[in-house]
């Protein structure tokens, strides 16, 4: 998953196909289907790099038009589609027409949000900086390469209209946080196409003439986006200090239609609060198991030393990999739908800026180019020794192992391979809800501990305590509060007015991170208040997984609990609780 964004995706035509064969489509379900498909249609033709991404090549070589005539009609389009789906009649759909429509009306609304109420397109310098991402052109082999060196060109061909774009629609004043972020981000994006995408092209392309005309479109994009940067630099960092709060009435319109939770953010807040200080306890508790005669944050800086060689990184992240896919089978985690590997392979260069490991699968309808790695990103060979030490310690085989587990198995790949093999209608397979993919792949991480994996051995079916599995308890501890301190920081942030130094301070006080990654943290909270939503998620799956079992009773198994929860698309948490949960009275108690 990107670092700062997550896209979320809208389907293709006959979005809603039967979840059951006996389901016959009713004429409300014949309208729905009308309705969605042109929603649909409309919204990939918008975003053809996005329709790219889920391996939909009928968009190859298009690129998005951001001007502001273009943008104003894409909103008005999206709130037309809003007021045609809820003008439809939703008991007159069958329980999958109506669990779609449902979805594809939460996902609408989360993007006219990011419309008018985030105003990406006027207040957010970053919406321009990386939008024409030509990244799965390069990594992906669906065509021939010289077939995707033109759709580049072609793509790249429209910078200077983006950035003329971007110049016309973006407010005089804007967020300060945003505009240095932009200027960080387009200064990156000139950097890939000046280096990374030159060397690429020019090691695989044999043709000469499109060779020059590339060159020549690309130089041009990167001069504009280095003036692009200037400019923002310039022109704009000097007066910007817009506000960037979304503002209590906002954030709460957020967790309702993005993710239909009903609670508070005063009331999420204080649960957050609450699993913060317990997380701390724990950490600090862990940490005594290890060594009780230094501080909890001294022990956790002393395992990270336990880490790979640089030349070792790649084969050692592999052998551990492997280890804890064989431990989902062994202790019946969740079922692997497909004996396919994703194959541990080193970032490729043009993404090492911004990653430090990630997870790479294929769209859900590409049909080519379907490999799946899992991305780690090395050191360099010109770092000083000291450079690459210090690397190497986020490396250390526990917070590696927790990262592996979130990004692969049972996280973020194993989510993939259920949603390819399920039953999951076309809406399901493609639209993504922040809180069930970063939810599901953050909860995995503390299951897993929970579960034994790190223990030494096991007495009696049972993880016995050991100072190894205290070890990576800590380290998944320490991904916990980080993704705590987001939530706390972003609804105190975006409902109570906290500022960036104050929100650094959070982070280095409560997760006790360094300043700079602390700073890094407090900065993405202003732009993407959704990332309450990694924790949010973890707090829903786990009432979930409570409720199913009391429910259940002798019946329940973690690995049914598992393969049931992943059966059925990415919605909303709150949506699952219907389909698994017979207790309707129980449908709201989501935290």
């Amino acid at each position: 998953m990107k670092y700062w964004f997550l896209i979320i995706a809208l389907g293709i035509a006959g979005c809603a196909g039967p979840r059951m064969a006996s389901e016959q489509v009713s004429a409300g379900d014949a309208q729905f289907n009308r309705v969605a498909d042109e929603a649909l249609n409309g919204y990939l033709a918008w975003r053809p790099l996005l329709a790219v991404s889920l391996g939909l090549h009928e968009y190859d070589g298009k690129a998005p038009d951001f001007s502001a005539a273009s943008v104003e009609a894409e909103r008005q389009r999206l709130k037309g589609d809003i007021r045609r789906l809820q003008a439809l009649n939703r008991a007159s759909l069958s329980s999958t027409a109506s669990y779609d429509y449902r979805i594809l009306l939460a996902g609408l609304q989360g993007e006219l949000f990011r419309f008018e109420d985030l105003a990406s397109y006027t207040l957010n310098p970053m919406t321009y900086g990386g939008a024409l991402d030509v990244n799965t052109y390069l990594k992906r082999d669906f065509a021939p390469f010289d077939s995707r060196v033109r759709s580049i060109v072609v793509i790249l061909g429209e910078t200077p209209r983006l950035m003329a774009a971007a110049r016309a629609n973006l407010a005089d004043v804007l967020p300060k946080p945003y505009v240095e972020t932009a200027i960080e981000v387009t200064k990156g994006s000139a950097d890939f196409l000046a280096k990374d995408l030159v060397t690429a092209v020019t090691k695989d392309l044999k043709d000469p003439s499109l060779m020059a005309t590339f060159t020549a479109v690309n130089d041009r994009a990167i001069m504009e986006l280095r003036d692009y940067a200037k400019y923002l630099e310039t022109e704009k960092l000097p007066k910007a200090n817009a506000p960037y709060a979304l503002g209590r009435d906002k954030f709460q319109k957020m967790l309702r239609e993005q993710e239909l939770i009903s609670l508070t953010p005063e009331r999420v807040l204080e649960i957050g609060t609450t699993e913060l200080r317990r997380a701390q306890e724990l950490f600090a508790e862990t940490a005594r198991k290890i060594d009780p005669n230094h501080p909890a944050v001294e022990v956790f800086k002393a395992i990270q030393k336990d880490h790979p060689t640089a030349d070792g990184l790649i084969t050692d992240v592999s052998k551990h990999l492997e280890l804890i896919r064989q431990f989902l089978v062994d202790h019946h985690i969740v079922t692997l739908p497909s004996s396919v590997r994703a194959k541990v392979e080193p970032t490729p260069q043009y993404e090492r800026a911004t990653s430090f490991a990630s997870m790479d699968s294929p769209g859900p309808f590409e049909k080519k180019a379907t490999e799946a790695y899992y991305y780690v990103t090395p050191t360099e060979p010109e770092w000083p020794a000291q450079q690459k030490e210090e690397w190497l310690t986020a490396f250390n085989y526990y917070t590696t192992d927790a990262v592996s587990i979130h990004e692969a198995y049972p996280g973020h790949y194993t989510q993939f391979l259920h949603l390819q093999a399920s039953p999951a209608t076309k809406i399901e397979k493609i639209f993504g809800s922040y809180a069930f993919i970063e939810g599901w792949a953050h909860y995995t991480e503390q299951m897993m501990m929970e579960e034994g994996y790190g223990a030494e051995k096991f007495v009696g079916g049972k993880p016995e305590p050991s100072v190894q599995a205290a070890k990576y308890r800590l380290a998944q501890l320490d991904e916990a509060l980080l993704r705590l301190c987001r939530l706390c920081v972003s609804i105190k942030t975006h409902c109570e007015g906290m500022d960036v130094e104050a929100a650094t301070r959070f982070f280095q006080d409560n997760c006790y991170y360094e300043a700079k990654p602390a700073h890094d943290e407090a900065m993405r909270g202003t732009f993407d208040p959704g990332y309450l939503f990694y924790t949010v998620g973890k707090l829903q799956i786990l009432k979930l997984r409570e409720d199913y079992r009391r429910q259940e009773g002798a019946a329940f198994s973690l690995k049914r609990f598992h393969d049931a929860f992943l059966e059925h698309g990415m919605p909303p948490v709150r949506l699952l609780r219907e389909l698994l949960l017979t207790d309707k009275s129980s449908w709201e108690q989501i935290l």
